[in-house]
């Protein structure tokens, strides 16, 4: 396993969790921290025996943001520049190919198995865009998302005017880009950007419990095509969708998962579904 520098990685059984390990500057992101949540990522879509990822934070915050010091080093550069840590280079998702996916951190979205952001602390800037892409959002009562955008001088960035006012609606996205303000874990939750409210310390272990929730219950493959299904067809009229899904469906009616479904159900027993291949 890959010895990361920036992030911890680890596995607990079918529950893979991604630690953003730079508590003294509040997690903020380096291009080799985001290299590695990416090959990290990789890893876990790799691993049979993972059913879905965390991403957190280490000490009292998510993720400050990018950090200033690497941004001073982009503005005197002019560019990104990334390209320094090309050996962590990996493709963790976009399975079907789509541009949609290619971004960072829309390819978030493009991932074979569930991504949750356990929110403990402040979540600001890029950090923020993390936490939108991911799946779901396990958020702490104390915990503050801000946007930090117009204080910078910047537009709403990588991707969030798509995805947020997919979650908490178009006003609620022009308040939290123009305002700027720190948002608490219950405000989060009020109006949907937030799927759990936290206690104190408890949003990694109840993501934690979710996942394997779905590992108990759920088949890996059917996790994936609901997945593709919601992100596909957010742009879709219902009438593709729905053929789509109607084709979709019908070829999940001859996989041996939905007839261990049946079977496991008949015989009042757990089901064993397969795992998710992929291909190094």
């Amino acid at each position: 396993m890959q010895d990361y520098q920036e992030i911890r990685y680890d596995i607990d059984g079918p529950v893979a969790t991604i630690t953003l390990n730079r508590p003294d500057q509040l997690n903020a992101l380096t291009d080799l921290t985001q290299a590695e949540v990416r090959h990290a990522l990789a890893e876990s879509e790799r691993n049979q025996n993972v059913i879905g990822s965390i991403l957190t934070g280490a000490g009292r915050g998510f993720c400050a943001g990018v950090d200033m010091n690497a941004l001073g080093e982009m503005s005197d550069a002019g560019k990104n520049l990334s390209e320094r840590f090309d050996h962590l280079k990996a493709n963790p998702g976009n399975p079907l190919g789509d541009p949609n996916y290619n971004g960072s951190p829309t390819y978030f979205l493009g991932l074979r198995k569930p991504l949750i952001a356990a929110v403990n602390g402040a979540c600001a800037g890029l950090g923020f865009s993390f936490a939108t892409f991911c799946d779901l959002r396990f958020m702490e009562r104390d915990a503050k998302i801000v946007s930090s955008f117009g204080p910078r001088g910047l537009i709403a960035e990588h991707g969030t005017s798509w995805m947020l006012p997919r979650l908490v609606g178009p006003a609620n996205a022009l308040d939290i880009f123009w305002s700027s303000r720190k948002i608490t874990g219950e405000e989060a939750f009020r109006i949907g950007w937030a799927n759990r409210l936290s206690e104190n310390g408890d949003s990694a272990t109840e993501a934690a419990n979710y996942l394997r929730g779905l590992a108990e219950t759920s088949a890996p493959s059917s996790i994936m095509m609901m997945k593709r299904q919601v992100y596909k067809h957010l742009n879709r009229e219902l009438g593709p969708a729905m053929a789509e899904s109607t084709e979709w469906m019908n070829d999940s009616l001859g996989q041996d998962d939905f007839k261990e479904g049946v079977a496991s159900f008949v015989e009042r027993r757990p089901a064993r579904f397969a795992p998710i291949l992929v291909e190094e």
